[in-house]
């Protein structure tokens, strides 16, 4: 007997560091029983956070998945959960698990309100159009303001929050909230041995009137879904009953029209069984989200519903390695079933794969399942080669699902093991951490032969060097961090290239008349154009042309960092009827790269990141004039509960150690964030220096540095 997906919710909880969602899914799980006691992320006893760096750390790193079970009317819910990270450099774990859930639970601090991270998880949010509400935590520290964060999530994210609850006092005399949709006042008392640490009472006397208020705002707000509630509204507000204002902030919130807002303090276990309520109330089912559309093996569109009866289809959004049962494959299933033992089709590798075993994930704990369903979230093993954001399917119906894509690392890092023995075991370990982590690479510089790994950024790194040493076992010698540069052409010139080699016997000949310079707008990677008349070049050597001026872009004229775009005409040429073939072509193409970028006003790019930081009123000139210093562009100021906010746009190669140094200033009181915003151009005298540290860079080991 098949599930009944309405029960189904497969939701996430997204948000800036610190806002508290690894205690709010720990209460979470607290309160559906999944636990038996409440871990706490300070004690490093957090389930979700089951990583040796996590507990450390008191952050979160990789996303977790977990399933559990909640009684709303009578009716028990499945919950797949997934407590994803709050820090940058891990945002591609925020990305993929959106990528596949059907709601959202966006999490605020009451008195940071909306910071920089909460910015970029709204709009991953909103580009894989993710239902959410929105949870104001932390009610019960000093400076708590929940209207302070209703008024900044308009502002800043140009969303529509809409409160369904409101606050029974702020900081520590916080106790409780009103439901403004049964009009009940919850008090709430700290007790983390019971689950039903509450009572529900009438509305205190003094907050009726905001009651009244509030209840009618949030009426007016959703009424363009319902013109009946509109009409009883105004003519009598009596008769409207909560069924009808449930069942209307619920098509709201599914249609993106508003965000439901409440608050609560996870710590003081404060809220939490409110939420849950909201999460069952108000994000979609599987069902609600309805079909997806994918393209079968001739490009046309095909879609799924929801239903076992569809064939199967799932999406591979995370792939983990686990000491005990090898490579997991996360995947959420999108319609059909899928057996335990069973074959499924990878269609980016038009290979069959089969499933040795299927398990139900409680953070890093695997429960073995028989078979997965539509609307669920498993893990896999026995996968060959799966990749994140491969889609698997019936063999008979294909469908390929729209993948992800990932940001460009902009941090590397030259690595070697310590000791001869430890080579083999590094190069298994760094290809298992770039399986599991797209926004991971690892390459090995041509010149050098050094192997670079780069990443999101300085954390990022550090902690893959951690992980080699205690997951794998491996002692690396590291090299200073460098900055991912990127090359670009800034002028359009003509060029032609003749390769001719004559060796006795067949020889090899190439003619192109090429111009080369900057792709046009929004295009990235090679832009080729063929305009060759009247078979001067014949048609089956052109993709060699192309495909020897994509492999040159990999290093750039000025100093062998990849060029990201490039336009190619290909004019004219000639060719030999005996010496020619693909490979002079390809050669003759690179060589023609070589000789003319170099002419095409080449010029260095570096990444610039966004960064924030809030700071004490008295350290401000300080940060400021730090800032200058690293050629930031200051690009706003506002005032924050007793601190200010800087943002500022600083490249990152002036980055490097900016958290000590911002300690040091503000004596420990700023804090700052960082994200990757775009490429620019280096300033000439810079680039001369980073020119001539690469040429020289080639020639020196780690063990000079």
């Amino acid at each position: 007997m098949a599930r009944d997906l309405k029960y189904t919710r497969n939701i996430g909880i997204m948000a800036h560091i610190d806002a508290g969602k690894t205690t709010t899914s720990e209460r979470i799980l607290f309160y559906t029983g999944k636990t038996h006691r409440v871990g706490e992320v300070h004690d490093g006893a957090a389930t979700m956070d089951w990583m040796v760096q996590e507990q450390e750390r008191g952050i979160t790193i990789t996303s977790a998945a977990t399933t559990t079970f909640w009684t709303y009317r009578d009716n028990t819910y499945h919950i797949n959960l997934i407590d994803t990270p709050g820090h940058v450099d891990f945002t591609v774990e925020v990305e993929r698990s959106l990528r596949v859930l059907d709601g959202a639970v966006a999490t605020f601090c009451a008195v940071g309100g909306v910071e920089p991270q909460s910015e970029t998880v709204w709009r991953q949010a909103d580009k894989y159009k993710v239902p959410r509400v929105a949870y104001v935590n932390k009610m019960d520290r000093v400076g708590a303001d929940y209207f302070n964060v209703i008024n900044e999530m308009r502002e800043k994210l140009g969303a529509n929050p809409v409160p369904v609850a409101l606050p029974i006092g702020y900081e520590e005399k916080f106790e409780g909230i009103v439901d403004l949709i049964s009009k009940k006042a919850i008090i709430f008392f700290d007790d983390k041995t019971v689950r039903d640490n509450f009572v529900i009472k009438d509305v205190p006397a003094d907050m009726i009137d905001e009651v009244e208020e509030w209840r009618g705002k949030l009426i007016e707000s959703i009424a363009e879904y319902n013109d009946d509630l509109l009409e009883k509204f105004f003519d009598d507000p009596d008769t409207i009953t909560e069924d009808e204002i449930i069942d209307t902030i619920r098509k709201a919130t599914i249609g993106m029209s508003i965000t439901p807002m409440m608050c609560g303090s996870s710590f003081k276990n404060k809220g939490v069984q409110y939420l849950l309520d909201a999460i069952i109330r108000f994000l979609p089912s599987p069902l609600d989200k309805g079909a997806v559309q994918g393209l079968d093996d001739s490009g046309n569109e095909v879609i799924r519903e929801p239903s076992v009866k569809e064939p199967f289809c799932g999406l591979v959004f995370k792939i983990a390695t686990d000491p005990y049962v090898g490579r997991l494959a996360f995947v959420r299933a999108y319609s059909g079933k899928l057996d335990a033992g069973s074959y499924t089709y990878n269609t980016r590798s038009d290979r069959k794969e089969r499933v040795a075993r299927l398990y139900q994930m409680h953070s890093n704990k695997q429960n073995p399942i028989e078979f997965v369903e539509a609307g669920d979230i498993c893990a896999a093993v026995g996968f060959k080669d799966l990749r994140t954001g491969d889609t698997v399917c019936d063999e008979k119906h294909l469908i390929t699902l729209e993948s992800m894509s990932f940001p460009e690392p902009v941090i590397g890092l030259a690595v070697e093991p310590k000791t001869q023995k430890d080579l083999d075991k590094l190069g298994i370990a760094l290809n298992k951490l770039s399986e599991e982590d797209p926004t991971f690479t690892v390459k090995t510089d041509e010149d050098s032969g050094q192997t670079i790994i780069s990443g999101m950024g300085e954390l990022h790194l550090e902690i893959i060097v951690d992980r080699l040493k205690r997951e794998f076992g491996v002692e690396i010698n590291q090299g200073a961090p460098q900055v991912n540069y990127k090359e670009a052409l800034t002028g359009t010139i003509e060029h032609r290239e003749v390769f001719k080699k004559q060796t006795g016997g067949r020889g090899k000949f190439a003619d192109i008349i090429i111009s080369i310079g900057p792709s046009d707008e929004g295009v990235v990677g090679l832009q080729f154009v063929d305009q060759v008349k009247g078979g001067n070049i014949p048609k089956e050597f052109i993709p060699a042309v192309e495909k020897g001026f994509k492999e040159a872009m990999a290093n750039g004229p000025l100093a062998g960092y990849p060029v990201e775009s490039l336009k190619v005409v290909l004019k004219d040429g000639s060719f030999h009827p005996v010496d020619s073939d693909q490979l002079s072509f390809e050669i003759c193409a690179r060589a023609a790269f070589r000789h003319a970028a170099i002419k095409a006003k080449p010029i260095l790019m570096e990444p610039v990141m966004s960064l924030e930081v809030v700071t004490p009123e008295e350290n401000m000139g300080d940060v400021i004039g730090d800032l200058n210093k690293r050629r930031g562009h200051i690009t706003g100021m506002e005032s924050k509960a007793n601190a200010r906010s800087v943002k500022a746009k600083v490249p990152l190669s002036e980055q490097f150690g900016y958290v000590t140094v911002l300690r040091t200033i503000t004596s420990g009181r700023a804090t700052s964030t960082m994200e990757f915003s775009h490429f620019a151009e280096v300033p000439a005298n810079l680039a001369k220096e980073v020119i001539e540290k690469s040429s020289g860079r080639n020639k020196n080991s780690l063990h000079d540095e």
